[in-house]
């Protein structure tokens, strides 16, 4: 037999062995599809992301058909490259009406019978560099109280042309030092509907109050140099009657928020910032917050006279530190993989 002959033998024996080291077997696709009507791989999606492989070196796309998906789910600390991704945002929905208070099936692991804020979630992305695209996550349990839709832990999380709809803490980035990026999304909610401690940059979406209260809830540690960074926004809200709305108030000290040339609507108050009076555990929190804007348009920044005095305007030149390489420190999340 001729060497060469030899040689395409051994590769073709092989072949298996070398798609099976860059983690793309037949039991895991790069490319994994889910749908209600059974004709995909899974009609689950969290089934579709138990299947990916621990710790994938590869990104692996869970392709959602079109159709409501009734789940709770996780993405654990043990997966990463995950990216969920429907065909399109509007009729490819994941919904769940979890709240804090809501007595759970079982007792949990620390024998809370209950839900909190922490546990609330629609879906909870705990892996690494993962993303949503296209699709609704909702929460709904209506105005109840904290109920998550979406729950951010891991970092270089992109949620992508996504609908986040809830209510009171809707859309919940929670650890501090992680990095989310988040483009052309929509997020709706009542109070403190985007949250934590995470470094998060919001760019081209869409932010709608439902009701009278506040857009942002940091939690920005004293060790991060970035909270929550808005860039060319829209601030819509949902009725006249929502006329009231602060740009966001401090959970804890040391809570930073950015908005950047966005579009204000009238609903946004001529103070813009609260400091979350009351709180007998941190009463002077609003002393160590940074909140600022710059170059804001629309009705609620014509009259920056009334701003409370702790807050900023930001120089053209203070303004250059916030461009989303420098906040998200070096992170491209549109950098082509």
């Amino acid at each position: 037999m001729k060497i060469q002959h030899i040689y395409c033998l051994l590769g073709i024996f092989l072949l298996p062995f070398t798609l099976r080291s860059q983690g793309q077997t037949i039991d895991n696709k790069f490319e994994i599809g889910v749908s209600t009507d059974g004709t995909e791989d899974f009609t689950t999606i969290q089934d579709a992301i138990d299947h990916v492989r621990d710790f994938a070196e590869y990104p692996v796309v869970v392709q959602i058909h079109p159709g409501t998906y009734f789940e709770k789910l996780i993405i654990p600390i043990n997966k990463r490259n995950i990216i969920l991704r429907g065909f399109d945002k509007e009729n490819t929905i994941i919904r769940y009406d979890d709240y804090s208070g809501k007595k759970m099936p079982t007792k949990d692991i620390n024998g809370k019978e209950n839900h909190s804020t922490y546990t609330s979630y629609t879906l909870r992305i705990e892996g690494d560099d993962c993303a949503v695209e296209n699709l609704t996550i909702e929460n709904t349990a209506g105005r109840v109280g904290q109920a998550v839709a979406l729950h951010t832990v891991g970092d270089r999380i992109k949620v992508l042309n996504c609908n986040i709809f809830g209510n009171q803490d809707s859309f919940y980035l929670s650890k501090a030092g992680a990095r989310v990026f988040v483009n052309n999304t929509h997020i709706k909610g009542t109070t403190d509907y985007i949250f934590g401690a995470s470094t998060a940059y919001f760019q081209n979406c869409i932010i709608e109050s439902l009701s009278n209260s506040y857009i942002t809830a940091a939690s920005t540690t004293q060790h991060d140099a970035f909270g929550l960074i808005f860039y060319n926004c829209n601030l819509i809200a949902q009725g006249n009657d929502v006329n009231k709305v602060y740009l966001g108030r401090p959970w804890r000290p040391y809570a930073k928020t950015i908005f950047l040339q966005c579009s204000l609507g009238s609903h946004i108050t001529a103070k813009a910032w609260d400091p979350w009076a009351g709180d007998k555990n941190f009463p002077d929190k609003y002393k160590t917050t940074y909140y600022a804007e710059y170059q804001n348009t629309g009705e609620g920044a014509k009259d920056l006279s009334q701003r409370v005095e702790w807050s900023h305007q930001l120089t053209d030149e203070e303004a250059k530190k916030y461009n989303i390489q420098n906040v998200l420190k070096g992170w491209d999340p549109l950098a082509k993989k």
